[in-house]
């Protein structure tokens, strides 16, 4: 479990994080989201030591990151794959890890063997290695521990369709033996498949730590989707009886204003077919984009007014 109690840094002037209040738990997985600058790295800095909090505590475990006696057997991490030596192998990268926190070799070749790293590429200097290779191997160190906590940024860069499937069903599969998965990244589409959980932030400021189903249907807007084979009619109607129609991105018309029934009942009493109708909210990708430009345009504001950020 990770947990964050009032955390906060400051850079002179600035604050990254700002009293940044929250639990990871176990058994799920929790997706960390927030724009551009709203302090996401600098929180995993100061969840894994790499940076001390001008206040407040974060623990791993109920300890410190660098309070913990074996820490790769407590909490694995990946947030920059491309920090490892590129004259090592991965072989011989992942051996070090293993014998600086007493962890059997033979644990080298598991986490390899997982990672879907052949023996004959894992004996190969890694500055060869392309962005995806990089990222399974990063992933691969992450794991090297068998840990109970994981932190995760951007573990799908630089992967395929078939390397993003795979970590999406290794991260289900990790919190369901009840570890903590805690992960972000810039694919909402991806995140929504995987996460259980998320915790958003910005200004370095908590915005919600809430399920995936409550963050979507608490800050979306119902909508319906319909189809016609007359398409330009049904429009025509639609705008005339006063609701917002745009083209969904799966054919047919999303439709903002009046419910599904009354778009029905406005299609059966102009003798419109329809093969679609259906209530549906946004996705995640599209709550996401309304906050982050709501996060920017507070950014803005505030810079315009030339006031400290506190």
């Amino acid at each position: 479990m990770i947990e964050a109690t009032e955390l906060t840094k400051r850079y002179g002037e600035r604050t990254a994080v700002d009293r940044l209040s929250f639990t990871v738990r176990p058994g799920r997985v929790t997706g960390f989201l927030g724009p551009n600058g709203a302090g996401k790295s600098t929180t995993m800095r100061l969840i894994l030591g790499l940076d001390s909090p001008t206040g407040g505590r974060v623990t791993v475990g109920g300890k410190a990151y660098r309070d913990l006696p074996v820490p790769l057997r407590e909490a694995g991490s990946l947030l920059d794959a491309k920090s490892v030596h590129g004259g090592r192998s991965a072989y011989h990268h992942l051996a070090g890890l293993a014998a600086s926190n007493g962890i059997p070799r033979r644990r080298v070749d598991e986490v390899l063997d997982l990672v879907g790293l052949p023996a004959a590429t894992a004996r190969r200097r890694t500055k060869g290695f392309s962005l995806g290779m990089g990222q399974r191997l990063g992933i691969a160190a992450a794991l090297i521990g068998d840990p109970e906590v994981l932190i995760l940024d951007e573990p799908v860069n630089g992967l395929d369709t078939e390397g993003i499937r795979w970590i999406r069903e290794l991260m289900k599969s990790l919190a369901a033996q009840g570890r903590t998965v805690f992960l972000s990244s810039h694919l909402m589409s991806e995140m929504e498949l995987t996460a259980d959980h998320l915790i958003v932030i910005g200004q370095g400021r908590l915005i919600a730590d809430t399920t995936m189903r409550d963050f979507i249907e608490t800050n979306s807007r119902a909508h319906t989707l319909v189809r016609s084979p007359e398409p330009d009619r049904l429009r025509a109607l639609l705008e005339a009886a006063g609701a917002r129609v745009r083209p969904a991105a799966t054919g047919g018309w999303r439709v903002d204003g009046p419910d599904a029934a009354t778009i029905g009942n406005l299609a059966r009493d102009h003798g419109l077919a329809l093969h679609e109708l259906r209530s549906t909210h946004s996705s995640l990708e599209e709550v996401y984009t309304a906050l982050s430009q709501s996060s920017v345009e507070y950014r803005t504001s505030v810079q315009n007014r030339k006031e400290p950020v506190r």
